[in-house]
């Protein structure tokens, strides 16, 4: 089976697969009202502390295993695929991640979910608008207040001319307080015409 490598076949079969893809009024997308006027907002798995979900975000993110981003970027761009709500997308803008952290990681998470992304939803992924401008401390331990305010100025854009009238799907790995995303769209949303959608691998919102 492609992809068996990263996930067998039987737990594979056994991950906690949302439909949030196929109406608007989700779960993912509750976590957003009053705060930014996306489009629309999912997360292809449920995310719960100690689950198979769990295990493979942290492989992903902190040893070394951007297979895993692609395999399931892959994945997500095929369901995003076959949904009329997020048809129109122009362009995939993976969360940046600061150079700092580039430099331990050896990689960012989000791009390598785009790229899987776009195999499975051929659009361009666009790297170079959305851009950090400040290293942010952790933010594991902070509530959802205290992550915008950590994050809220950490972002920009440039060269916005790539996405002027543009719908463009912000992915990330794991959507939690949506406190980064909320930041960073605020920021893409200045653009004139430029219509932001958001997807993540996994979220604990239910």
């Amino acid at each position: 089976m492609r992809g068996e490598h990263v996930i067998c076949l039987s737990c594979l079969m056994k991950l906690p697969e949302t439909d949030f893809h196929t109406f608007s009024d989700n779960a993912v997308a509750k976590l957003f009202y009053g705060r930014i006027n996306a489009e629309n907002a999912t997360a292809m798995c449920y995310y719960e502390k100690g689950s198979l979900v769990q295990h493979l975000m942290h492989q992903l993110k902190y040893k070394n295993k951007p297979e895993i981003g692609v395999y399931f970027g892959r994945k997500l761009g095929k369901k995003l695929s076959e949904s009329d709500l997020y048809k129109d997308v122009d362009a995939v803008i993976p969360i940046p991640l600061h150079p700092k952290k580039m430099k331990i990681r050896g990689y960012n998470q989000s791009k390598v979910i785009a790229d899987g992304f776009v195999q499975a939803f051929p659009v361009p992924v666009i790297e170079d608008v959305l851009v950090r401008v400040e290293f942010t401390e952790t933010q594991t331990r902070k509530n959802r207040w205290d992550r915008y305010q950590n994050v809220k100025d950490m972002f920009g854009v440039q060269h916005p001319e790539k996405i002027r009238g543009k719908h463009v799907l912000m992915v990330d790995d794991v959507i939690t307080t949506g406190a980064t995303i909320e930041a960073c769209a605020k920021h893409l949303l200045a653009v004139e015409g430029v219509r932001v959608s958001i997807a993540g691998l996994a979220s604990p919102a239910r």
